[in-house]
Parts: structure tokens; C-alpha cells; sequence
């Protein structure tokens, strides 16, 4: 993606498809790096055009409305396609739009899918064969549907001519980073500073708080069993394995849960896996068994037992709490 002498005096046009619920965080921190970079050139570096799925608006997450100067099946010559989506990107399956995504990448135009837009490119049949990330609550979903995508967990990967990012302040790194691929570091480095961003993150850096930071915890040996247990939710590690990996005995693991948790090895695993299982039934629209079978359980009665006795309702109860404040 990287630009000659030639083509950084060209303005590069960009295309920003908003599906109905995007976040507006992560749309502002992508565009208004852009926008500082004509401005700081003192020249129109990039020009874009705003696409809705149908209508003259689209509607981010907080209820803000922004125009849009074309449509999903019209025509539209663009160097970059972003392509915003947020809330639960499994639900979105509009034909239209996927057969348009797959019009413009057959162009030489670069898409970008960012916070949930990820989901959608690959449900266009854009990333198989492509390394990808998305946002964290909808890394399960996304693998679990599409296999075939090479799923990271960083702020943004760049794979030849698919883009994509976690969303949030992910995107601000993202657009610098392009900014200076295609203008140079000096440039860079004065949106960076236009944004008070003292210090740039890689992308492969971490999309949430380390889990020293989450649980307040300094134990490194308790930090790395946890580190284990969160990456291996859908196929549980046994407590000896774990073990192992942290140096140290069964018991002398179970000794360090207990003094600094005040749980067992098996009762943090398990609140680790129903949390996951809880932020999937919020945030996506898998099956109650593909929530179990990807957290881990062997049947959805053995989930819905453990579920109901962790939070006190049944993953149908909580599948319906978050549909009734979807409606309010």
C-alpha cells in the first residue's frame, strides 16, 4: 500500500460505508486523521464520500445521524473502502451489500472492515486466505463462522489488500499508519502530534487491559494460568497442564488461586468461560450451543445448568434481557 514520489501528489479518494449502528468512536478516529493530514499539508491529500446502506442517513450506535452522499449499488470510484460497522455484525446478511462489496474488490480499491466490519467483509467471502483481527467481543463469532480466515487478536492487520481493525482508538492508529505509507513519517508524526498521540502502538498490541491491570493481581506465575485459561476457553486445559506451564505443582497452583483469588483452579477456569459465553450472547447472534461448544461445554444442558447457577438466569433469559434493550 505503499505510494511512490509520483502518486503522494495524487488525491486519493476514499469511500467510508456506515452500516446503521456503527460507533461513531471508531468512524471519527479513522476520518479525522484525514482530515488533519489536508489540513497540515495545506492541500487536499484525500477526499471521501459517505455510503449508506439505503436512505439519505446512517444512524451510528448513539443515535447521531450522518448524511450520506450515495448508496450501497451505486457507483464508486475509491482508492480505500472503509467499511464501519458496530453492535452485532452477525445479524447483518443484506445481499445488496455483500454483492457491492464484492463489486469494489474487484476494482483495485483497498478495503478496510473496522470494529465489526471485519464480519462483514468476511461474510462477502473477502477474507478467506487473509490474515484479519476485529473487535475483541466479536473475535469468537467471527472464527467459528468463517474458519478460513486467519483470525489475530492485535489492534489492525495490513494483508495485502484487505485492511482490517478492532475499531475504538485502534482506528487513529491505523490511519496514521497508512498516512505515512502513503505521504511519508513526517507527516505522520505532525496528526499524531494534532492528536496529543505521544506514543504510537504497534499493531499487534493488546486490543484490551493487560490482566495485570484487570485483575490487580502481580503474581506472575498466577497471571500466565490465567493468560493460559483465557486463550483456551473452547478446549479447557487440565489443571496438571497448567500446572506445568507455570512451573510449579497442582497443589502449589491451587495454594496461589486460593490465596490471591479465593477461588480453585476449576472455579476461575469456569467463571472465565461463562463470562466469555455471556459477552457472546450479548454480542452476537450464535445458538445457545454454539456459545457452549465454543466456551468449552459438551452440551447446551450442561452450559445452561452452569450458566443459570453462575448468574442466575438461563442464556435464553439473557439472550432475551439484551433483544428487550435493543427495542427500548
Amino acid at each position: 500500500m505503499s505510494q511512490d514520489d509520483s502518486h503522494s501528489q495524487t488525491t486519493r479518494s476514499l469511500g467510508l460505508l456506515m452500516v446503521d449502528g456503527f460507533a461513531l468512536m471508531s468512524y471519527a478516529s479513522v476520518i479525522e486523521p484525514y482530515r488533519a493530514a489536508n489540513v497540515l499539508a495545506g492541500r487536499e491529500l484525500y477526499r471521501w464520500t459517505h455510503v449508506s446502506t439505503g436512505g439519505p442517513t446512517a444512524t451510528a450506535s448513539n443515535g447521531a445521524s450522518i448524511l450520506a452522499e450515495t448508496t450501497v449499488g451505486e457507483l464508486l470510484e475509491c482508492d480505500v473502502l472503509f467499511v464501519f460497522a458496530g453492535g452485532d455484525p452477525t445479524l447483518f446478511d443484506d445481499k445488496r451489500t455483500m454483492a457491492w462489496l464484492r463489486q469494489i474488490a474487484r476494482t483495485k480499491a483497498v478495503l478496510v472492515g473496522v470494529s465489526g466490519g471485519p464480519f462483514l467483509l468476511a461474510r462477502a467471502g473477502l477474507l478467506d486466505g487473509y490474515r484479519a483481527t476485529i473487535h475483541w467481543e466479536h473475535r469468537s463469532a467471527l472464527q467459528e463462522a468463517f474458519p478460513m480466515v486467519s483470525v489475530e487478536p492485535g489492534l489492525y492487520v495490513v494483508d495485502r489488500r484487505r485492511v482490517t481493525c478492532a475499531g475504538g482508538t485502534a482506528g487513529l492508529d491505523l490511519a496514521i499508519e497508512l498516512i505515512e505509507r502513503d505521504h511519508g513519517h513526517d507527516l505522520s508524526v505532525r496528526v499524531s502530534d494534532w492528536f496529543i498521540r505521544t506514543e504510537a502502538r504497534a499493531p499487534t498490541g493488546s486490543q484490551r487491559v493487560s490482566l495485570r491491570e484487570r485483575y490487580q493481581l502481580s503474581n506472575d506465575r498466577l497471571l500466565r494460568t490465567l493468560a493460559r485459561m483465557e486463550a483456551s476457553v473452547e478446549d479447557p486445559i487440565s489443571r496438571r497442564e497448567l500446572a506445568e506451564a507455570a512451573g510449579v505443582s497442582v497443589r502449589q497452583l491451587e495454594r496461589i488461586f486460593s490465596n490471591h483469588l479465593h477461588e480453585t483452579i476449576e472455579q476461575a477456569y469456569r467463571r472465565i468461560r461463562l463470562e466469555q459465553a455471556d459477552q457472546l450472547l450479548r454480542t452476537t447472534g450464535m445458538t445457545i450451543l454454539e456459545v457452549a461448544i465454543a466456551c468449552g461445554f459438551s452440551s447446551a444442558s450442561q452450559f445452561s445448568r452452569s450458566f443459570r447457577a453462575h448468574f442466575g438466569l438461563s442464556p435464553s433469559a439473557r439472550r432475551a434481557q439484551r433483544r428487550a434493550s435493543e427495542r427500548d
